[in-house]
């Protein structure tokens, strides 16, 4: 079981392409999945010869590779054809045609390129004027403008063999702060929630959204704790209230808003606990190979039960055995 835990994790790196070290740590520690940022997609050729190194390093299976490519300023590749317009744009146009036409094209052209995650749609209300965080990212302000363009994404995600991701669970519209910087705020009520945020989420899950996101931000009304550390957010919310049985990946772990739950290991721990089954580590694998060291030495202990290991496993496998990606 020790070798396998690596598999919970997804990390990247600094550089513009992997160094050995980093392939040396993706191979020893047989890592879950990759994720991509901006200097790692452009030029796109070093992107895919990046990718395709990564995955003759890998030991047991094909790793996730993911990447937030959004539409707007927050696409990772830039460039014809991955580049793409930003939610709100499609949105105040209200030209659903045109995004899925552009959207496709972006979609099917990063496949090509092997990766094989998308980390979007993003499935926040606009609701709260001063959340610079999602400026231009939503696809409105009412969960009936945004939910046509997450069913389409998440479909279109389906037929070109990318896997979706719908962010930021519970729902990041109403808060207030940047979880980059601190942990972020809201005080919307649990029926609130129901009528309002869940919406949204429930739409790209009935459509066949394959993960969801969580995101550092505490609803007190819901849970005094931080969202990625809550078992009534992430368990009875997500998985018992909204029936999602697929995958549930933490935000990145290395921002500030997550600085609360400890060190990084003891973040994983946390996170993991409370029912996430991917735990993201953007750009910073030693901080990685940090988190998944005390990981092993918590299930060494006892104190992470091989079951709750198991279900992860499981599910984290069961997704690998769909996905259509490079080979080496």
């Amino acid at each position: 079981m020790l070798n396998k835990i690596g598999q919970l994790f997804i990390t990247g790196f600094d550089t513009p392409e992997p160094t050995k070290e980093f392939l040396d740590f993706f191979a020893r520690e047989n890592i879950g999945g990759l994720i991509l940022f901006e200097n790692n997609c452009n030029p796109h050729n070093m992107a895919e010869k990046s990718i395709r190194d990564i995955i003759a390093a890998s030991s047991d299976s094909l790793p996730l590779v993911g990447v937030d490519q959004e539409g707007g300023r927050v696409c990772r590749f830039r460039g014809a054809p991955a580049e793409y317009g930003s939610p709100s744009e499609y949105s105040r146009k209200k030209d659903l045609e045109l995004f899925k036409e552009q959207f496709s094209r972006a979609a099917y052209y990063i496949h090509s390129l092997g990766v094989n995650l998308l980390f979007g749609p993003v499935a926040d209300i606009r609701l709260d004027a001063n959340n610079d965080c999602l400026k231009r990212r939503t696809f409105g302000k009412s969960a009936a403008s945004i939910i046509p363009f997450v069913e389409a994404s998440v479909k279109i995600c389906r037929k070109v063999g990318l896997l979706s991701c719908l962010k930021h669970f519970p729902g990041f519209g109403a808060a207030q702060n940047d979880p980059h910087k601190q942990i972020a705020l809201a005080d919307y009520d649990y029926q609130t929630f129901l009528n309002r945020e869940a919406v949204t989420f429930l739409a790209g899950i009935e459509a066949g959204a394959d993960m969801v996101m969580s995101t550092h931000m505490i609803i007190s009304k819901l849970d005094k704790h931080l969202a990625t550390e809550s078992n009534i957010i992430i368990e009875q919310l997500l998985r018992d209230k909204l029936k999602f049985d697929g995958i549930i990946i933490t935000d990145d772990l290395l921002m500030n808003g997550a600085e609360s739950l400890g060190n990084y290991g003891e973040r994983a721990v946390k996170a993991f606990e409370a029912g996430h089954d991917l735990l993201l580590f953007g750009k910073n694998y030693r901080a990685a190979q940090d988190a998944i060291a005390y990981f092993k030495a918590e299930f060494q202990r006892g104190n992470i039960k091989e079951d709750r290991m198991i279900a992860s496993l499981d599910r984290i496998s069961g997704i690998k055995s769909r996905l259509t990606t490079l080979v080496p």
